[in-house]
């Protein structure tokens, strides 16, 4: 079981205000009669950038819907992000979802925080969600947040153990804290593996999620190209859908690239690339969503912080490439640093 506490928070993303006022009707955000019974449809979401078919983040939301849609046989919905939302747009969104039954009522990604916190206040009777936020209380609001770090940490043991140039990269998409943890956890890893002799070149894409630092393939490959020409053999991208761009440099240049969030050696849309894709840290947002919706299924919402991490098995590296599966030194190396964090052993840092 994953670890539950009291505190109860929000999140946002972006997603089109058009398609959910389409796909739910209306706009009034008064409760309605199937939400003051908590609803009587079944699990909705609302995108984060890049939408659907970023092969990561939005993709792993995606498929914890479709298990919940086929394990309960109930309606659901999914709306995808626009350019230049506001707040009040996505709350909005999130609203029009609830008055129409749906519940749980889930926002991919942090931008979505004040919007689940209003409509959270506007349904009380509506279990929301919200994908890696921790910042808003609610006594209706599932916070389904990571220990991207942990993940990020056997990241970087993998990219030590398979340099050959003694240089390895990080692109983050967005300068924030949460790309933060992925970079600390990525070097650290790095660091403790080869004795401080790996070198980590860093790399963020933009400030802001506005100006597609997750959305952007061609500045994923641009920065990737440049830690390449710097000698990195072994590039990590914690990025969405710009870090098809870094996977696709990876390949161009017959260097390793790690993945992010799904396993990314098994999504179609990159299987030209995927003899360049050493591993992928994965974090179970699928499982997170399917929890939460099973949860209301079964008249108990989960509701405050619900973490996942390495004791949990909802973060992780993927074992899919033979290549990466195979090596044992390596398995043997991720085993006691996976052990070891898992026992308190090694802290790891999230910034």
């Amino acid at each position: 079981m994953r670890r539950i506490s009291r505190i109860t928070v929000a999140g946002a993303a972006t997603a089109s205000l058009a398609l959910a006022l389409s796909a739910c009707g209306g706009t009034s955000t008064s409760a309605s009669s199937s939400e003051s019974k908590g609803g009587n449809k079944g699990l909705a979401i609302a995108y984060d950038v890049g939408g659907k078919g970023d092969q990561s983040f939005n993709d792993a939301a995606y498929a914890g819907l479709e298990q919940a849609k086929k394990e309960f046989q109930y309606d659901t919905d999914d709306v995808e992000p626009t350019e230049g939302e506001t707040d009040a747009d996505k709350e909005q969104r999130l609203a029009s979802l609830a008055k129409q039954g749906y519940n749980p009522v889930i926002g991919v990604g942090y931008a979505y925080a004040a919007a689940v916190k209003g409509a959270a206040e506007k349904f009380p009777n509506t279990t929301f969600g919200i994908v890696d936020d921790s910042t808003v209380e609610s006594k209706n609001v599932a916070d389904l947040v990571f220990s991207e770090e942990q993940a990020s940490y056997l990241a970087g043991v993998a990219a030590a153990k398979s340099t050959k140039t003694n240089t390895v990269g990080f692109v983050g998409g967005v300068d924030i804290p949460l790309i933060h943890k992925f970079q600390a956890g990525f070097e650290q890893g790095v660091k403790d593996t080869s004795g401080g002799k790996v070198k980590v070149l860093s790399q963020y894409l933009t400030q802001t999620a506005e100006e597609g630092g997750f959305s952007s393939p061609d500045k994923g490959k641009s920065a990737a190209e440049g830690q390449i020409e710097k000698k990195a053999d072994v590039v990590y991208a914690a990025a969405g859908l710009s870090g098809q761009g870094v996977i696709e440099a990876a390949a161009a240049n017959k260097v390793w690239a790690i993945g992010v969030d799904s396993d990314q050696y098994k999504q179609e849309a990159l299987a030209k690339y995927k003899d360049s894709i050493l591993t992928s840290a994965m974090k179970d947002v699928a499982k997170a969503v399917y929890n939460l919706a099973k949860s209301v299924k079964d008249g108990q919402p989960e509701t405050g912080i619900v973490r996942g991490d390495l004791k949990t098995g909802e973060v992780s590296l993927s074992n899919s490439n033979p290549k990466f599966a195979d090596d044992t030194e390596l398995q043997d190396a991720l085993k006691t640093a996976k052990e070891k964090i898992i026992s308190g052993e090694i802290k790891v840092a999230t910034s």
